[in-house]
């Protein structure tokens, strides 16, 4: 039986610690990321990528914000679309290439991809999520002045948009037809494009962001995924962190990884979500769920690396 995966790449990932994030550094580790990916592809897999954004739209935003009194600035929402493109294409254009180095005629696709979220979300109200460059006390000062939210972090002032909760992926069931044929598809890329549904309007577009861990989970729901492998920039999940006391989990099951979650081990700024939605595809049924680092992403399928995530 085909097995199916979706491969979540972070994107903190693509931009490695110390790289300004040029456009030739990000498709150098795009190249890398692929590596495992062929690997999988080889060995009979389905695959799904979804990828992260925040290092992307982030750099998105401050370049609007320089320009705005010469070009229109654009909006969160268009922005989150214009990162899910320019990651969709790297990873589009360097995956043909290892695959056709490879001699395997598959078709890759990148598709810009909208999630359905619930217009009575809390966090539309409510705006938790930092996105963009840190700034300092007056720029944060003037830009509150401005209309926008601010939150202080340890190392300054950070934009805060809202984040509401995927409900559904509109392009569901393309998705899943274009994998049944034999395509490789990208989509839901930094967590996709959030849109509510209004009544006599159709879609329409919100200013805010989708967890794209989150999104991941509810992609490998739509396309009956077998295994979520959430490839990121540490080789396993720890618990202390950063701690003395920080040690690797390499295999655990569900149940024990929801205590854990419970007891506050995973922060909502780190791994929360990740964790979040690894209990969630095991709870609609997944295999599965892997975690480690993009490096090693087919070692650690192979269990021989990286944290493995079992049901009861």
């Amino acid at each position: 039986m085909t097995k199916r995966a979706v491969i979540a790449l972070g994107g903190n990932s693509l931009i490695k610690k110390g790289q300004s994030g040029t456009i030739y550094e990000q498709f150098a580790n795009t190249r890398e990321s692929c590596r495992s990916i062929v690997r999988m592809i080889q060995d009979g897999w389905d695959v799904v990528i979804t990828h992260g954004n925040g290092p992307q739209v982030g750099a998105l935003v401050l370049q609007n914000q320089a320009a705005k009194d010469i070009t229109p600035e654009m909006p969160l929402g268009i922005c989150v679309a214009e990162s899910e493109g320019l990651v969709g294409y790297m990873v589009q254009q360097c995956l043909s290439n290892a695959l056709k180095r490879e001699h395997i005629n598959k078709s890759v696709i990148a598709l810009i991809t909208q999630v359905i979220v619930d217009p009575h979300d809390p966090s539309l109200a409510h705006p938790t999520k930092p996105i963009g460059p840190y700034y300092t006390e007056d720029e944060a000062l003037t830009m509150l002045k401005q209309g926008y939210q601010m939150t202080r972090l340890p190392r300054g002032w950070r934009m805060v948009v809202p984040s509401p909760e995927p409900v559904r992926i509109v392009e569901g069931e393309i998705i899943k037809k274009m994998l049944d044929d034999g395509i490789i598809v990208i989509a839901s890329g930094g967590g996709g494009m959030p849109v509510v549904e209004k009544e006599g309007w159709g879609l329409d577009g919100l200013e805010a962001v989708v967890d794209k861990d989150l999104a991941a989970e509810r992609l490998a729901e739509a396309v009956d995924a077998h295994v979520l492998l959430i490839l990121t920039d540490v080789e396993y999940v720890y618990l202390d962190y950063n701690t003395d006391a920080q040690r690797p989990i390499e295999t655990i099951t569900y149940s024990s990884l929801k205590e854990q979650y419970h007891a506050c081990k995973f922060p909502v700024g780190n791994m929360g979500p990740k964790i979040l939605a690894t209990l969630r595809f095991l709870e609609q049924g997944g295999e599965r769920v892997v975690i480690s680092n993009i490096e090693q992403g087919w070692e650690a399928l192979q269990g021989k690396t990286g944290t493995t995530i079992l049901p009861d």
